[in-house]
């Protein structure tokens, strides 16, 4: 059941990394065409210098990669202590749901982003994670 636990994680790397690409390949056509010359940029600057500079639906991809690499984090753990120390089917069944309601609330937020949805998949995906916090204390205390 190691392998069936670590897909669900394999799969949020990935998706995580597409979330870079799109943010890339909107972000670049719109810096440029907001006149930015990345040449000329100040030495320093950063992602969050763009907001005001290139229209917020760009910047929306940028801010889910960044929520990609906060909460997330916490899956990727409580997945590796799942998996090593003997994942159930439920585990896995939660593993997908966190999966899959990120991916949503990634599509979301990148493309329509009404906040109150939003907030509702944030909130859904945590209650997932909690399982699979509870799951990961669980089996290691009583170990």
């Amino acid at each position: 059941m190691q392998a069936q636990m670590l897909a669900p994680a394999a799969v949020l790397v990935v998706w995580s990394l597409a979330m870079l690409f799109w943010t890339a390949f909107t972000r670049f056509p719109a810096m440029k065409k907001s006149g930015m010359d990345l040449a000329n940029a100040k030495p320093g600057g950063r992602g969050q210098d763009l907001e005001g500079v290139v229209p917020d639906k760009v910047q929306w991809k940028s801010h889910n990669y960044a929520h990609l690499m906060e909460q997330p984090t916490l899956f990727y753990a409580v997945t590796m202590i799942i998996a090593l120390m003997g994942a159930a089917a439920g585990d896995v069944t939660a593993a997908w749901i966190y999966v899959g309601l990120r991916v949503i609330h990634s599509i979301w937020q990148a493309t329509v982003n009404v906040v109150s949805v939003r907030f509702m998949l944030f909130i859904a995906s945590t209650l997932a994670l909690l399982y699979l916090a509870y799951r990961a204390l669980v089996l290691t205390l009583f170990a």
